[in-house]
């Protein structure tokens, strides 16, 4: 059985899952770097989802079931229904049932002097009837129209915030994985510090260097354990933010740390693109665009609706009324019958009212055209500027696949050097710090 993501998009949009799960595949497990020196979160009574190994994939699928921005997209979407409903309801015959009951004092009954009365103080009619309208200068066809993009404008805004909350989502699940890779590369780097502590006290003891080499190590020492503190803290920080996007409520008693299991890994999949084609398919593609779009046609649609006020309107009805006689006074007495026909209104003059319409729809359709240009600018921008970030991360990335190689070799050579007395311990703190941030830089 289809999981809800896919099922979702099979139905609306297929291309765009295979883009948004696109590098998921990818399972081997990760584990999470110990925390030392960090307070240990309370972890009794934990639920399930907290303890068990998530996916990128899996995260997707939670994300489009349970994330707070989707659900009320939904009920947004459910109620856009409703106004398209309400939209068409011109089309559609309406029946109507009346029924009413008249009593008065005699006092008020008129009379024919002479004449005895007659008529009764109390009387009764009820109806029904159907009323379709035939014309109404435009506005059934407009809102047929209206209609349907009602509803497809509800569902291009409806894809666009799914659309949105899942790439927050695998970004939200990315920065997991990054966090975690530079809590171990500011261990690492502690741990190199360290040693080379360890490495002049030693030498200090045995009287080979002065005090001023364990000072200097032990500044390095003291100056790269904050990286790691942040990096702690970044790493605690963006499983909060998953857990936010995948709409759980967090235990009250998970503080510090939250003991998520992620399964996927970082990994630089090769991918090709090419600008113009990525700009001719955000302006095709994108949901928001879409919506606008439709937004656009709909003020267009609001336009032919406030014109109809200069047209006349015809109705047609039929139905069967019933009601007590005028001039009996047994209110058992019922007559009752068919009736049928029809009623124009024209309003020749209504006080400019259909004219100040008019502006106010063409206004509002003229600034609907302005915002698909101006969104498609923005658009636009947005795919230039993701391009050339994706350019720049590619390049770094291949700038950087032998520098840890040499980086490692510096170092050892810089350790080398200063055991034979050729170099010194600033060259291999500067080793170090270079090894240090070329494995960011990886990252």
């Amino acid at each position: 059985m289809k999981s809800s993501v896919e099922a979702f998009w099979s139905n609306w949009s297929g291309a765009l899952l295979l883009v948004l799960c696109a590098g998921a595949t990818a399972m081997a497990r990760a584990e999470t770097p110990a925390q030392t020196n960090a307070p240990a979160a309370i972890a009794t009574n934990l639920p399930a989802w907290l303890t068990r190994p998530i996916s990128m994939l899996d995260a997707l699928n939670i994300a489009f079931q349970q994330n707070g921005t989707i659900l009320k997209a939904r009920s947004d979407l459910e109620a856009n229904y409703g106004v398209a409903i309400q939209t068409r309801a011109i089309l559609i015959p309406k029946i109507q049932a009346s029924g009413a009951f008249n009593s008065s004092d005699r006092g008020l009954i008129d009379t024919i002097p002479g004449v005895p009365a007659t008529f009764p103080h109390e009387n009764w009619n009820s109806g029904i009837q159907i009323v379709q309208s035939i014309y109404e200068g435009g506005r059934m066809v407009s809102a047929f129209r209206s209609a349907r993009l009602t509803r497809e404008q509800a569902v291009a805004q409806y894809k666009t915030v799914v659309a949105d909350t899942l790439l927050a989502t695998r970004v939200a699940y990315a920065d997991v994985l990054v966090a975690a890779q530079q809590i171990l590369v500011n261990e690492a780097s502690v741990t190199l510090l360290s040693r080379e502590l360890e490495d002049q006290q030693r030498r200090f003891e045995a009287g080979t260097v002065p005090r001023f080499n364990v000072l200097r190590a032990e500044v390095a020492v003291a100056n790269e354990r904050p990286a790691l503190i942040r990096a702690r803290n970044a790493f605690r920080i963006a499983k909060n933010n998953l857990v936010n996007l995948l709409g759980y409520d967090l235990p009250r008693n998970v503080w510090q740390d939250i003991p998520l299991q992620l399964t996927d890994t970082l990994e630089a999949i090769p991918y090709e693109v090419e600008l113009p084609l990525a700009l001719a398919q955000a302006l095709e593609n994108r949901t928001e665009l879409a919506a606008l779009r439709k937004a656009e046609q709909l003020q267009k649609e609001n336009v032919v609706v406030a014109k109809s006020g200069y047209k006349p309107s015809l109705q047609a009805f039929a139905g069967y009324d019933w009601r007590s006689s005028q001039f009996d006074t047994d209110l058992g007495h019922e007559l009752h019958g068919w009736t049928i026909g029809g009623q124009v209104n024209w309003n020749i003059f209504d006080g400019f009212l259909t004219h100040g319409k008019v502006v106010q729809a063409t206004a509002l359709y003229e600034r609907a055209r302005t915002d698909v240009a101006d969104t498609s600018r923005r658009v636009e921008l947005e795919v230039r500027t993701a391009y050339s970030s994706f350019l720049e991360a590619r390049e770094v990335l291949e700038s950087q696949q032998k520098v840890q190689e040499e980086a490692d070799e510096a170092l050892r050579l810089a350790r080398a050097r200063a055991e034979a007395g050729t170099g010194t311990q600033l060259d291999v703190l500067n080793a170090e710090t270079a090894l240090t941030q070329a494995r960011t830089t990886q990252i």
